[in-house]
């Protein structure tokens, strides 16, 4: 009780309120809440934190700010202290030390005949723990892996399986529209992607090209559908009569994207492409 009363600064119309930082640890990872005490913490500082995996190293994306309980989880962890020169030498040292676990690791896979594909290898900051993300087809006993790496490195092993979205937002890479991976760039978090969002688009169904490297559906799918969705609103539906600027007509296609409609003009029998604000709907 006395942990989570050093975190309350305030009660506004019955809510808990709390004082935070938001650090992320990877360029394009999750954004944590932490507790900044009374350090004197900043937007783009690094700072070293308690997390449920040890100690880490991350940088502050959201600068000191206040949040209702339901936006936190509890209890909140604490700002450790914010970090220096020695703190980001440790961090690329873990990360040679990484490539060379990588290294190892790899020839442990062969050696064992394992059907996995290693993808990122990670230290925490203390070197408490060494994280080994790979893909497979299916379950895995990596059983004994596990034993050779523990008694190569002295510390705790984990081997964590992740699917092909999280392999694509870690190896990046550049997508069907020639620009870098969002996942590996921005995006933050994964959310569900269907291909009713791909019909309510107007794109082509075929999975080759609403498909991003990872082979599943682009996330730009998602991002993009609510804009498409509010642009729908202020079209005619197909079928609409509508008066022009080149006659009457009926709509038998729309395209949110450019903001345009396709409408078949009565007087001279063809299909128009007009911009939404020359239709009016009769």
């Amino acid at each position: 009780m006395l942990e989570v009363l050093q975190f309350f600064i305030a009660i506004q119309g019955g809510k808990f309120l709390y004082t935070v930082v938001g650090v992320r640890f990877k360029k394009a990872g999750k954004i944590y809440y932490f507790d900044p005490l009374d350090f004197p913490v900043e937007r783009d500082q690094s700072v070293i934190v308690e997390t449920a995996r040890g100690i880490e190293y991350g940088k502050v994306v959201v600068g000191k700010k206040v949040v209702e309980e339901a936006d936190v989880v509890l209890p909140l962890k604490k700002v450790i202290r914010i970090a220096g020169d020695a703190d980001a030498d440790i961090v690329e040292e873990n990360k040679l030390a990484a490539k060379n676990a990588f290294a190892t690791c790899l020839n442990k896979i062969k050696d064992h005949d394992l059907k996995m594909k290693l993808v990122d290898v990670e230290f925490t900051f203390d070197r408490n723990k060494i994280i080994f993300y790979f893909t497979a087809e299916g379950r895995v006993d990596f059983r004994e892996l596990v034993k050779d790496l523990a008694s190569i490195f002295r510390t705790r092993i984990e081997l964590r399986q992740i699917g092909v979205r999280d392999e694509a937002k870690m190896l990046g890479g550049i997508g069907p529209c020639g620009r870098i991976l969002c996942c590996s760039s921005w995006l933050g978090d994964f959310e569900p992607v269907s291909i009713k969002m791909a019909k309510d688009q107007s794109l082509s169904l075929n999975p080759t090209k609403i498909s991003g490297l990872c082979g599943r559906l682009m996330c730009c799918l998602k991002f993009e559908h609510d804009n498409y969705e509010s642009v729908k609103e202020e079209m005619p539906t197909v079928g609409k009569q509508v008066i022009t600027s080149l006659g009457e007509g009926k709509v038998v296609g729309i395209n949110a994207g450019s903001r345009t409609v396709h409408v078949q003009l009565f007087e001279i029998n063809k299909v128009k492409e007009l911009s939404l604000d020359d239709v009016v709907v009769k």
